[in-house]
């Protein structure tokens, strides 16, 4: 035992706060629970400490024997012993991980918990994140969306002040982009009409088709030729996922200047067909 003793006084235990430990469970009680990180007495991992939602039973989240990672929150006291957090360290990871994932543009599925007047929060791998009304898919029955999953994307992730907001809407559009490609002929719905051109959703995404790539053949008024909620099929021929960019074009389908203005039924009946000429010109 002495030798045991005097080897550890040779040993050079520094545990600050702020540093990551590797521990074992070795007794729990009501309280919180006792951890093994090699020091010459135990470290404590208080009840609410243990996990990042809280907990009935102690249990339910860490056994005896366990071996993982703590974060150190307090200095070690007059007997040497250290408080340590799993929480907080899962905090930490969760946070780095959800700022990774805002970065790539990645999607996570959430489970809405409750509705206020501005949107929906959720659950978001633990944490408190909200999802704005403007971002929703359905905007009007929020009630019904209490505990639905949502697949949502990131529209900011700040640590600092713990706010994350999510987007339905984004995540979709996301979606929408992984399956289109410039070159490809694409139908949608015309939802605005401006005098620089056309607003046209695609699967739920929102396209532009300027003014400029109606037709090769002045257009002065596109409202004599197109209406809210008409079906058009055009080529996309500029994508940017980033700002969120559809360019869609219906000139190219022309056999002849002006054809569109002419003959938009023909133009849009045989899209598929003239877009496929289109492909094999390009590939030749």
């Amino acid at each position: 035992m002495d030798d045991f003793v005097k080897a550890l006084d040779e040993h050079d235990y520094q545990f600050q706060r702020g540093q990551i430990v590797h521990g074992k469970v070795y007794q729990i009680d009501s309280d919180g629970a006792f951890v093994d990180i090699g020091g010459k007495s135990s470290a404590f991992v208080p009840r609410d400490e243990i996990s990042l939602r809280s907990v009935n039973d102690i249990h339910e989240v860490i056994s005896l024997n366990d071996e993982l990672d703590f974060l150190i929150i307090r200095d070690q006291d007059s007997d040497g012993q250290v408080t340590l957090s799993r929480k907080q360290l899962l905090l930490r990871q969760v946070w780095g991980r959800l700022a990774t994932m805002q970065e790539n543009s990645e999607s996570v599925d959430v489970r809405v918990v409750s509705v206020n007047k501005g949107g929906v929060t959720v659950n978001v791998e633990g944490l408190r994140g909200f999802v704005p009304r403007s971002h929703l898919l359905e905007r009007e029955n929020l009630e019904a969306l209490v505990g639905q999953k949502l697949t949502v994307g990131f529209l900011e992730v700040d640590r600092v002040n713990k706010r994350i907001v999510l987007s339905q809407r984004l995540a979709t559009r996301s979606a929408s982009f992984s399956n289109l490609e410039i070159g490809q002929l694409v139908e949608g719905e015309i939802t605005g009409i401006k005098p620089f051109g056309l607003f046209v959703d695609i699967d739920g995404v929102s396209a532009l088709l300027h003014i400029k790539q109606v037709t090769q053949k002045f257009i002065d008024n596109l409202e004599t030729v197109f209406q809210i909620g008409q079906k058009v099929k055009a080529i996309i021929i500029d994508l940017e996922e980033g700002r969120g960019r559809i360019s869609l074009s219906t000139k190219v389908l022309e056999n002849y200047p002006g054809e569109i203005l002419e003959n938009r039924e023909e133009v849009m009946n045989s899209a598929a067909a003239r877009a496929e000429r289109i492909r094999k010109t390009v590939e030749n």
